[in-house]
C-alpha cells in the first residue's frame, strides 16, 4: 500500500501498488515503438529485462524516471534518458526503490525499503551520485516531488503514525509543516518558486487541498460541495490540479492562482483523475470510460485530447513537462505494465 493508501485516498481501479528494488547500476539501451497518432505521437518502451515497467515522472528535457520489476530480484529504479538510453539505480541497501519525481537538471528524489523495511528519502544527482536522508524524528520519509532548485517535498511519519509534510533545501536543511488543523499531511508537488501544493485530512475525516508558498504561508481550499479534494500538480503560475470525490464520482479540477475552482470530465468519463500539469496549464491525467482506463490532454482552453498507446486497456499518465510531452505506464490485455511518452 503507499502512503496514500494510510489515509484513505480514492485510487482507480488501475492504481498499481508501489515497488520493490535492490542495489546495483548499469546502463543499457532500449530500442522504442513508435505510434503516430492522430493526438500525437506515443513512444512505448520497458526496462531492460522488464516484466513490468512503470513511469512516474518527467523532466523538461524528456528524461523520465521510473521504476521496474524484473525476472529475478527485487523492483530497481530507473531514469530513461531522451535519446532511450536507461540506466537504473538503487540507494545502497535499497530493497524497494521508487523515484518519484526528476527536475530539468536530471536530480531525481523518491523513496526506497531499507533492510529494516522502513521508507527513506533519496536524491540522486545527474551524474548518479545517491544521497538519501530521513526527516527529524521519522520512522518513515516519503518524497514526493522535486523543482530544479533540488528542494524536495513530500511526507514523514512519526512514531505514532501521523503524517507531517516537510521540504527539503537543497543543502539538506528540513523544515516540517502542517496545515491548521490537520490530523495527516501530505504533499505532493514543488514549483520553481518554491510553492507546494498536497492534501491534508481534518479531524473529522474531510480531506482538503492546499498551497504552501515559500515564505511558509498556507492556504487551505476545498471543490464545493465536497470534502475530499485531492490536489497533485502546480505549475510555475501556482495553478493546481487534482481531482475530488463526491459520493461514488470522481472529477478533475483546476485552480487557478487567483483560487478560481473550476471542475472537468472528458466525455464518456465515470472517474477523472488529474496528476500533471505545465507551466501553459495544460493538463494530464487519466478517466476510466465505459470498458477501460484513457489517457487525456487537458489544454488551457478546455479541450481535450484523448489518447491511449496501441494494445492498451488502461492508460494512466503521471505527469506532463513544459514541453507539452506526456509520460505514464500502461497495462495490456495480458496485464503486462509498459511505460510511454507521447509529444504533442
Amino acid at each position: 500500500m503507499s502512503v496514500f493508501g494510510k489515509i484513505g485516498i480514492h485510487r482507480s481501479a488501475g492504481r498499481r501498488a508501489l515497488g520493490r528494488a535492490s542495489a546495483f547500476a548499469l546502463t543499457l539501451f532500449l530500442a522504442t515503438v513508435q505510434q503516430a497518432a492522430a493526438n500525437g505521437t506515443i513512444t512505448t518502451f520497458d526496462a531492460p529485462n522488464a516484466l513490468g515497467t512503470m513511469a512516474t515522472a518527467i523532466g523538461n528535457d524528456g528524461s523520465v524516471a521510473g521504476w521496474y520489476l524484473g525476472s529475478v530480484g527485487p523492483q530497481q529504479g530507473f531514469v530513461r534518458a531522451p535519446d532511450g538510453t536507461f540506466t537504473t539505480f538503487n540507494p545502497k541497501g535499497s530493497h524497494s526503490t521508487n523515484p518519484t519525481g526528476i527536475n530539468g537538471k536530471g536530480v531525481i528524489t523518491g523513496w526506497y525499503y531499507n533492510a529494516r523495511t522502513h521508507l527513506r528519502g533519496f536524491v540522486r544527482s545527474a551524474k548518479g551520485k545517491i544521497t538519501w536522508f530521513n526527516a527529524p524524528g521519522a520512522t518513515e520519509t516519503a518524497p514526493a516531488g522535486i523543482n530544479d532548485a533540488g528542494s524536495v517535498t513530500g511526507s514523514w511519519q512519526d512514531s505514532n503514525y501521523v503524517y507531517h509534510g516537510f521540504v527539503r533545501s537543497a543543502d539538506g536543511t528540513i523544515t516540517a509543516f502542517d496545515p491548521a488543523g490537520s490530523t495527516q499531511t501530505m504533499p505532493y508537488a514543488v514549483n520553481t518558486n518554491g510553492d507546494i501544493d498536497g492534501f491534508y485530512q481534518d479531524s473529522s475525516g474531510a480531506v482538503h487541498g492546499f498551497l504552501r508558498t515559500s515564505d511558509g504561508t498556507i492556504t487551505s481550499f476545498d471543490v464545493k460541495g465536497t470534502t475530499q479534494t485531492y490536489p497533485f500538480a502546480i505549475n510555475g503560475t501556482d495553478t493546481i490540479a487534482g481531482f475530488y470525490v463526491n459520493g461514488q464520482t470522481v472529477s478533475g479540477f483546476v485552480r487557478a492562482s487567483d483560487g478560481t475552482i473550476t471542475t472537468f470530465d472528458p466525455k464518456g468519463s465515470f472517474a477523472t483523475e488529474a496528476y500533471g500539469i505545465d507551466d501553459k496549464g495544460a493538463i494530464a491525467g487519466f478517466y476510466e470510460g465505459s470498458s477501460q482506463v484513457h489517457g487525456f490532454v487537458r489544454s488551457p482552453t478546455g479541450k481535450f485530447a484523448t489518447f491511449d498507446p496501441t494494445g492498451s486497456v488502461d492508460t494512466e499518465p503521471t505527469g506532463v513537462n513544459n514541453k507539452g510531452v506526456v509520460t505514464g505506464s500502461f497495462a495490456d490485455s495480458s496485464g503486462n505494465e509498459h511505460g510511454f511518452i507521447r509529444t504533442p
